[in-house]
């Protein structure tokens, strides 16, 4: 038997580096699936739903880089939707194959026929569909460019009658090509940055996930010009550990003290952050903003001067032309009530609780304390997040995943899959709320069947607890 786009397909995404496709099979998709099997260098992992496949995808590609996903024609890829939007958003480079109806049936309204075209133009960074064998490999090798350097959601279409074809081979590059790449501002960009930091006293560090793989910059950059740094909660894990001038998160789940210290500040220097909340961002100061993606720049504050560059590339480029102050007053004064905040946080911790009413404060701290130094934890939407953000910390070894810029219930369960799969000589652990996990339950069978040693710890109050909270609030 002739090579198979199926096995096209396999044999692209071994080279590119995929270990594994998350899926449910049936129907059109069984074609991939035989070929998974011929191929024998890539797993099938058999989920229950096909959102947990994307899922756990996201989690995998979040960790390692680029993971893979697949759903069947029609309810099958339809399913993988509000994981692909979770993906998308956070930035994950993530591979959906979407098989569909045979070509010979498309327009026809045919028996589970969708658009996919259309159903994932506004959870992706490419989305085709490949009608012809010729289109194929050229159109894998562009899906896995863009998902890889977008750092997004590539969907490729597939139809049934286009996988069992024979394969044609392409006449341009059949495979992923990576490159690394310096990328910081211009000379004239950085020395007015410096200008700017040098000429003021009081400056507070704002950092996001864009911070992750700087943290020993920042800690210089800190140092050098006497800044407190804050943090949000998707960045924390970058940045907390070994860290004297923390002074913890701003936001809904945050703390006074980063609050107050860049309400007081004179400059807000922001590291790769898209924290969304513009009310929590004071209006009175001079704000400058460092990000890998420029469309971002200025779109959650003010900001008075904006550089286009990775964070570590640019502060490494920034250091040299900074000076080194004295005056330290206004950083050890928000360092001090961040003292004063950590201690009214670990009053609750304080409190174990009763007999079938453990304190969640309690729980997080001490699964904080038991965890190994490289533990990955999934956190669900909700209250959980709040345990997590208050009572989780990094070691520069841990990893904190949630569905942080969409916001799905039911991610924790899920993304812990991906995690174990991804990482299975490191501890996985999942704050699970009890509505959250109810929603996916059916994937502890696939926890179940790979063995997967991940710890789910199941935040049992018996409701919505933040949209409960909210309401109260709201009267």
């Amino acid at each position: 038997m002739g090579k198979k786009v199926a096995d096209q397909l396999v044999e692209t995404l071994v080279d590119a580096g995929v270990k594994r496709i998350y899926a449910v099979t049936g129907d059109s998709l069984n074609h991939v699936n035989d070929a998974v099997r011929r191929n024998g260098q890539i797993k099938w992992v058999h989920v229950r739903h096909e959102e947990v496949g994307a899922y756990a995808a996201a989690a995998e590609a979040e960790l390692d880089g680029l993971a893979c996903c697949a759903g069947s024609s029609g309810p099958g890829h339809v399913h993988l939707i509000n994981g692909l939007y979770d993906a998308n958003k956070a930035n994950a480079p993530v591979l959906a194959i979407a098989s569909t109806c045979e070509t010979s049936e498309f327009g026809m309204q045919y028996f589970q026929e969708t658009n996919t075209t259309k159903l994932f133009a506004d959870c992706s960074v490419y989305n085709e569909i490949a009608t012809t064998t010729k289109q194929f490999p050229r159109m894998l090798q562009a899906a896995l460019q863009h998902a890889h350097y977008q750092k997004g959601v590539a969907v490729l279409g597939l139809p049934g009658d286009i996988a069992e074809s024979d394969a044609v081979e392409s006449p341009t590059a059949p495979y992923l090509l990576k490159s690394e790449s310096i990328f910081r501002p211009a000379d004239l960009e950085l020395q007015k940055l410096a200008y700017l930091l040098n000429e003021h006293s009081k400056i507070t560090i704002y950092c996001g996930i864009g911070a992750k793989g700087a943290h020993d910059e920042i800690i210089q950059l800190a140092a050098l010009i006497k800044a407190p740094i804050a943090y949000s909660f998707r960045g924390k894990f970058a940045i907390d550990y070994d860290n004297p001038w923390e002074i913890g998160m701003t936001g809904l789940l945050g703390i006074p003290s980063a609050y107050h210290a860049m309400h007081k500040s004179e400059v807000i220097l922001l590291l790769g952050t898209d924290f969304p909340y513009e009310h929590f961002m004071p209006g009175d100061c001079k704000i400058a903003q460092i990000d890998i993606r420029p469309e971002r720049i200025g779109r959650r504050a003010k900001v008075e001067l904006g550089l286009a560059g990775s964070i570590k590339d640019t502060v490494e480029a920034l250091l040299p032309l900074l000076k080194n102050k004295e005056d330290n007053s206004f950083l050890q004064d928000q360092v001090e009530n961040y003292k004063k905040a950590i201690d009214n946080l670990n009053i609750y911790v304080r409190d174990k609780g009763t007999e079938n009413a453990i304190a969640p404060e309690f729980v997080a701290a001490t699964v904080d304390k038991l965890a190994s130094d490289d533990a990955i934890f999934t956190v669900d939407t909700g209250m959980c997040c709040v345990w997590g953000a208050r009572y989780l910390h990094g070691t520069g070894k841990r990893e904190l995943l949630g569905s942080f810029s969409h916001g799905s219930m039911a991610n924790a369960m899920p993304m812990a899959i991906g995690a174990a799969f991804a990482r299975p000589h490191q501890q996985v652990i999942a704050f699970c709320g009890d509505g959250g996990l109810s929603m996916l339950l059916g994937d502890l069978m696939t926890i179940a069947q790979y063995k997967l040693p991940v710890k789910l710890i199941v935040f049992d109050n018996r409701s919505l607890g933040m949209v409960k909270a909210e309401m109260q609030v709201a009267g």
